[in-house]
């Protein structure tokens, strides 16, 4: 990472796995001699389900120098072996997945050990001259594209357009993402442009391409990683104001952090999906993000969500009927794909700008599926040049219409995720917020 450290460091993660259900420590990992660390999980006021966890590590509370390392969970005469990855960094952090059902109210222990485990499944960044495709396994998560994608034949050059990610496929293989649709050939699956704002004195739409007046593009791969409890990558992006008073002019430094957890897949019917966008602007003066209707997240549904094979439904109970210009903590927006109802359900994180946001949603019912998180519907925002604004977002992409009991119960693991005590010889750290990064 450059010197403007808008992501906190880059991922170097070491992943260490094996079998991810019960089974006897002996039959797949090595170093079982004295644990490194005990470390207590408190579920809290939540039941927990299969849920992504980590703890920030302070300098020197545990020596990593070591090749790998797992949890030991016992359990009478049998211990279970979990995976671990070590996000290594400014923090350096241990994830690994909460595995099953822990109940509200309960704790439950671990033992940290060294040495390398077997691993019967990972999560895996495949970077080719176009795209990072992320994969659980061998089914297809996302794919996000780094190289320019050209605008449909005879459009506009301007529509030309990298730094989004299409397709987001469904656990069963479904494209639940589309671009260039021929309503806004600037739709791009899911991507993130500001709309009405205003530089140096001059209008800048970094949303609508056809204006000529701003854009978004890939600028470099800042890391990438694949593991047992999650892949993902990050990446930057440049939003360029192309008609200021000296010609194009970067404006704003953008980086993704996305990753997809090794929890769901197509036998389950989920995954989980998070995107952080960490926006820094880098010019002289502010970028003012004027009171809009719409503008930042964006995503475009599937072509064949309209009609009766759509729907949206928010955390109050909202539809497209009377959804738009509402806030909530989470959206889902689902339809029909491949004769089948599935759908990818939208949390906002409550450390998010003017949580819980505001929402564009369209209320045709003959229209397609669109849906931005908009917390710029409620006043304007000044980007203010050398200050990092953080965008947080989770995805649930599912099969069948959402499960508002079991989507309430995942947002919270999102919102308030569980306690993390670890204890070392001489050491003690605890960290209650496990997703800030």
């Amino acid at each position: 990472m450059d010197s403007m450290k808008l992501a906190k460091s880059p991922r170097v993660v070491a992943g260490i796995a094996c079998l991810f259900s019960t089974m006897v420590l002996a039959s797949g990992c090595v170093g079982t001699g004295a644990p490194l660390a005990r470390l207590v999980v408190e579920a809290g006021d939540h039941h927990r389900s299969n849920t992504p966890v980590s703890i920030t590590l302070t300098d020197g509370t545990i020596d990593l120098s070591g090749d790998g390392f797992h949890l030991v969970e016992s359990s009478g005469s049998e211990r279970s072996v979990l995976p671990v990855q070590i996000e290594r960094g400014a923090p350096t952090r241990l994830w690994f997945i909460l595995p099953g059902e822990t109940q509200a109210g309960t704790t439950r222990e671990f033992e940290l050990h060294s040495g390398w485990a077997r691993s019967e499944s990972s999560v895996e960044v495949v970077k080719d001259d176009k795209t990072l495709l992320i994969k659980q396994g061998d089914a297809s998560v996302l794919s996000y594209h780094h190289a320019i994608m050209p605008p449909p034949a005879g459009e506009s050059k301007l529509y030309e357009r990298s730094a989004f990610i299409h397709p987001i496929w469904s656990p069963s293989g479904s494209v639940l993402t589309n671009i260039h649709p021929k309503d806004h050939y600037h739709h791009m699956g899911l991507w993130m442009p500001w709309t009405k704002t205003r530089f140096e004195g001059k209008e800048v739409d970094f949303w609508n391409l056809d204006r000529g007046q701003g854009t978004v593009r890939f600028n470099r791969v800042l890391s990438q990683t694949s593991g047992p409890v999650f892949g993902g990558f990050q990446v930057e992006h440049d939003h360029v104001a192309l008609q200021t008073a000296s010609g194009e002019k970067l404006v704003l430094k953008e980086v993704w952090d996305v990753r997809v957890y090794n929890v769901g897949g197509p036998d389950k019917g989920d995954w989980i999906c998070d995107f952080v966008s960490t926006q820094r602007c880098v010019a002289e003066t502010p970028l003012l993000l004027e009171k809009y209707r719409y503008g930042g997240f964006g995503f475009r549904g599937a072509a064949e969500w309209k009609g009766d094979k759509a729907a949206y439904l928010t955390s109050e109970g909202k539809t497209r009927v009377d959804g738009h210009a509402t806030r909530a903590r989470w959206c889902d927006t689902a339809g029909v794909s491949d004769g089948q109802w599935k759908g990818i359900t939208h949390f906002s994180h409550p450390q998010n700008i003017r949580h819980p946001e505001a929402m564009r949603i369209w209320p045709g019912v003959e229209q397609q599926v669109f849906f931005n998180w908009a917390p710029i519907q409620l006043d304007d925002l000044s980007l203010d040049p050398g200050q990092d604004y953080v965008f947080r977002y989770r995805m649930i992409i599912h099969e069948g219409k959402v499960d508002v009991t079991r989507t309430e119960r995942l947002w919270n693991s999102y919102a308030h995720p569980p306690v993390v005590t670890i204890s070392v010889p001489q050491a003690r750290v605890r960290s209650p917020v496990n997703y800030t990064y």
